[in-house]
């Protein structure tokens, strides 16, 4: 007891600096099915309404450890090459010391490229709402300095993509956020003062797959997440998934230098699709009695639209 009391500050106060300071988005496994949050130009390219929303509890057993939970609608507009869509993104730091939510409006146009191969532009607009609740931090760390709280501080943002796609292979580019905003500064104008910074930093995405088609009731697709952030690790997660008889699917992933995954999804109906993951730390945090890994799911629901019917769920 008296080595998790110590361990666990340590593990709150190393990741709240790092969601201050080094500034990085929400992190996920199941990506693939979770497009839209990286990348606005997949708005409206599955063709019909979806809804997805995803649930990610990280360092289970670990006491403030990050919760976050994401919201996606999109849909085509009939009759046109444009999609639309909302996406909100809240993250949960310390049982509430650090609360982050983003919440953008998104807008697609798509080029047909050929009969099946389309291109897709985006933009999302909004901005994000940062909360610190600096009495909660103290209770870890008594040297944090006193300050006012910082209640629900709005910054302005946008963020643009790039997405192509055929019925097989896609790829994507994008920037979810690209002004990198200051939020606070505790030196009070004291040139001597410690400078404490959160700055929204760009986050790039690059993301990938293609789907082979192994026999008539089994697929497999290989996919590719490449996250780049300035003053933090470059994060890469490959994985491989199978989809079986149009239904079930399976697979694994690995973070690079982070963590291995175990993924598994279940095509319910054509209108939803419930996906579930766990991670487990490959690093020294992994190999404590304290982290019982990281657990993600995720549920998607659409309504087919009568002009863009589907043949059969898509893998991506």
């Amino acid at each position: 007891m008296i080595k998790k009391s110590v361990f666990l500050p340590l593990v709150l106060i190393g990741i709240t600096l790092q969601s201050l300071i080094a500034q990085q988005d929400a992190q996920y496994t199941q990506y693939m099915f979770n497009t839209m949050s990286v990348n606005p130009a997949y708005a409206g390219s599955r063709g019909q309404l979806s809804l997805a929303a995803l649930y990610r509890s990280q360092w289970i057993g670990l006491n403030g450890a990050p919760e976050t939970f994401t919201l996606n609608l999109h849909s085509p507009i009939r009759n046109s090459k444009v999609g639309y869509g909302i996406s909100v993104v809240n993250d949960n730091i310390g049982d509430g010391v650090v609360q982050e939510t983003y919440i953008d409006a998104v807008v697609s146009y798509t080029l047909d490229v050929d009969i099946d191969k389309k291109l897709s532009f985006g933009l999302s607009v909004g901005g994000d709402l940062i909360s610190l609740d600096f009495n909660g931090l103290r209770n870890f760390d008594q040297e944090v300095v006193q300050q006012d709280n910082i209640d629900s501080q709005f910054s302005p943002n946008f963020g643009l993509g790039v997405y192509y796609h055929t019925d097989r292979f896609y790829a994507g580019l994008s920037v979810p956020s690209i002004l990198e905003t200051e939020y606070f500064d505790n030196s009070g104008g004291d040139a001597n003062a410690v400078n404490f910074l959160s700055t929204e930093r760009m986050n790039f995405y690059l993301i990938t797959g293609y789907v082979f088609e192994l026999n008539p009731n089994l697929q497999f697709k290989p996919a590719l997440l490449t996250k780049a952030v300035g003053g933090a690790p470059l994060q890469v997660d490959i994985s491989a998934s199978f989809l079986f008889a149009e239904r079930f699917s399976f697979g694994a992933a690995y973070r690079w230098d982070a963590a291995v995954s175990a993924l598994a999804g279940f095509q319910i109906s054509e209108q939803i699709m419930l996906g579930l993951a766990y991670d487990r730390e490959t690093t020294e945090l992994g190999g404590t009695q304290f982290n019982d890994g990281s657990f993600e799911v995720f549920l998607r629901l659409e309504l087919l639209n009568s002009f863009r019917k589907t043949v059969s769920p898509r893998f991506f």
